[in-house]
């Protein structure tokens, strides 16, 4: 109960202070734009190079890692699906779709797998999952769903190799998994850097806020609507069916598959909508919303499984 609490208060201050800087005005009109850019550019990617090239990717083989990754392709599947149905656009879709499977594993998933689970390392499986194997696919997506993305087959091959989110995460595997050492004159400063990721991602994120109506009225209602009902309630349940009926998971194991796949959307894809000005609506509506909706979620997990 605690971590749920302090995590998401945490969260909710310094979104607060985002909002707060918009109002007054002290970042001018482009200050999210300019944070937005910051993180997708540089501190997310410093933040991501560090983390995975410090991390045992040993972890990505694990049975809870199975249970994420299919409860993520669930959740995911299934806006896909209905996004196919009502035409609502491939970039639209990939946002919708992340923001429906996409979990916050990083400033809100730590916390929580401190003081819910008992051991911050838990949440590295999801962390890296989603580093690997999500966010490259995704952002791939999104750059060729562009408009302005009509060169050649061959520059289009090596989108992921162009995009900063991605070059981060993998030549942070590639260190991992080959064993070489950061040295420390290129590690601190990375490390310095990375640490501006999860503030700008939250202060645009409070930011885009100011002066917008409130959630799930606009015209991007059902998406809206769809996307957290998946993330807040269809991932969880379908993680908890994997872990019960297909791999047998019982106790502690359980209740850490559950807990990070209730987790809610993550803020760093509203920086992805953003950037590729698609789905901003319905990343910020989605975010907000599964956010407020996991509250009680993690609250009634914790009881029932802990």
């Amino acid at each position: 109960m605690q971590g749920v609490l302090t995590g998401f208060a945490v969260i909710a201050v310094v979104i607060g202070v985002g909002y707060v800087i918009r109002r007054r005005g002290y970042l001018g009109d482009n200050g999210r734009e300019v944070l937005t850019k910051l993180a997708f550019h540089v501190a997310s990617p410093a933040l991501l190079f560090t983390t995975l090239a410090q991390a045992d990717l040993s972890v990505v083989f694990s049975g809870r890692l199975l249970v994420t990754a299919m409860s993520t392709v669930a959740a995911a599947g299934v806006f896909v699906a209905v996004g196919v149905v009502r035409r609502w656009g491939l970039g639209r879709t990939t946002i919708g779709a992340l923001c429906s499977s996409y979990v916050n594993s990083g400033n809100l998933g730590i916390p929580i797998a401190v003081y819910v689970l008992g051991d911050a390392s838990l949440v590295a499986p999801v962390l890296l999952f989603q580093q690997i194997m999500v966010t490259p696919i995704a952002l791939t997506v999104l750059d060729l769903s562009g408009e302005g993305d009509k060169g050649p087959l061959w520059r289009r091959l090596i989108t992921p190799l162009r995009n900063p989110i991605a070059v981060g995460s993998l030549s942070g595997v590639v260190v991992s998994a080959t064993g070489l050492r950061v040295p420390g004159p290129v590690l601190d400063p990375l490390q310095l850097i990375g640490g501006m990721s999860v503030p700008a991602v939250l202060l645009a994120f409070g930011i885009s806020l100011c002066g917008s109506s409130l959630p799930g009225r606009g015209a991007d209602r059902s998406p809206v609507l769809l996307s957290v009902a998946l993330k807040a309630v269809g991932q969880p349940l379908a993680a908890w069916a994997l872990a019960v009926g297909v791999f047998g998971l019982r106790g502690a194991p359980l209740l850490d598959v559950v807990v990070t796949s209730a987790l809610p959307a993550a803020q760093n894809l509203f920086t992805y909508a953003s950037r590729y000005r698609v789905g901003e609506t319905l990343a910020r509506e989605s975010v907000l919303l599964s956010t407020v909706a996991a509250v009680p979620v993690l609250v009634v997990v914790a009881a029932l499984l802990g």
